[in-house]
């Protein structure tokens, strides 16, 4: 009668979990060397403004500015009335004027894009002209028009705003190579086939382009128009803390003006790669 028996020396295989670290993580130096460019140059930055400030004793220093923003942002919706209140309205306020403007300059631009690249209008030297006109120039024409400070504040962020779509969008379409037009030609494909099959997929990286640069000038333009037709928003805002001499209220609003140009563009740029067409 034969036993088997099992010794320690028998082989077993023991599954092991294997954890992958973040890159960054292993590798401290790539942190810091992703870190410490934009580090160094907030720290001059910084300084540079500190030095000034020193010299300069109307200008307020970083430190003060600080305070000064976190007692601003401790309570940033406020309501006191029509010319008092918390900064969370006013960008908000701002927001939602570039966001009108804004999506009226895409829904008229896009589709006149496809078209001037499509039928080659000869509307190059109007565009050319009208172009390079200043936005504020174009409030008087908005104010006589539309009789109304906010109406006239969305036109100006529309016509400063459209350009860039308009180009960019015609650019992507007249791009698309001739043989694929010929192709579609012998096919017979419709208008509609030919826009949902060629010249949407060939000219959608350009299409977000001229919507990321436009994005840019609206929020650009708004700050402007606001000083100018007053109401609640962050030129406004502005105007109003230069009228109470708050200089640091002023330098905080610059920075909130900068921070949310930069988060607007890099959602743009979030979504641009997302919809980004291969093949």
């Amino acid at each position: 009668m034969s036993t088997t028996t099992l010794t320690e020396s028998s082989p077993k295989k023991i599954d092991t979990v294997k954890f992958k670290m973040p890159a960054m993580m292993i590798k401290p130096a790539a942190v810091v060397r992703w870190a410490f460019p934009p580090l160094l140059g907030l720290m001059l930055f910084v300084f540079a403004w500190a030095v000034l400030s020193h010299f300069r004793t109307e200008l307020p220093g970083p430190v003060s500015t600080w305070h000064s923003a976190v007692e601003l942002f401790a309570d940033p919706f406020y309501n006191n009335g029509p010319n008092d209140q918390g900064i969370g309205w006013n960008i908000l306020q701002s927001l939602g004027r570039v966001g009108l403007g804004f999506g009226l300059a895409a829904l008229v631009g896009i589709p006149l894009g496809f078209i001037l690249g499509r039928v080659k209008f000869m509307f190059a030297p109007i565009i050319s002209l009208l172009r390079p006109v200043s936005p504020l120039a174009w409030l008087p024409i908005g104010l006589l028009v539309f009789k109304a400070a906010e109406p006239a504040s969305i036109w100006v962020i529309f016509i400063s705003s459209i350009w860039p779509i308009i180009l960019n969008t015609s650019a992507g379409v007249a791009q698309v190579p001739q043989d694929y037009l010929n192709v579609a030609r012998v096919l017979r494909l419709s208008e509609w086939k030919v826009f949902t099959k060629i010249l949407f997929p060939s000219s959608l990286p350009y299409l977000l382009t001229g919507i990321r640069l436009s994005i840019g000038v609206a929020w650009l333009v708004i700050v402007a128009a606001e000083m100018l037709t007053g109401g609640v928003g962050l030129g406004f805002w502005v105007w109003d803390e230069w009228n109470n001499l708050n200089v640091e209220h002023i330098i905080i609003a610059i920075f909130v003006v900068g921070i949310v140009g930069l988060l607007l563009e890099q959602i743009l740029i979030k979504l641009a790669n997302r919809f980004s067409y291969e093949g």
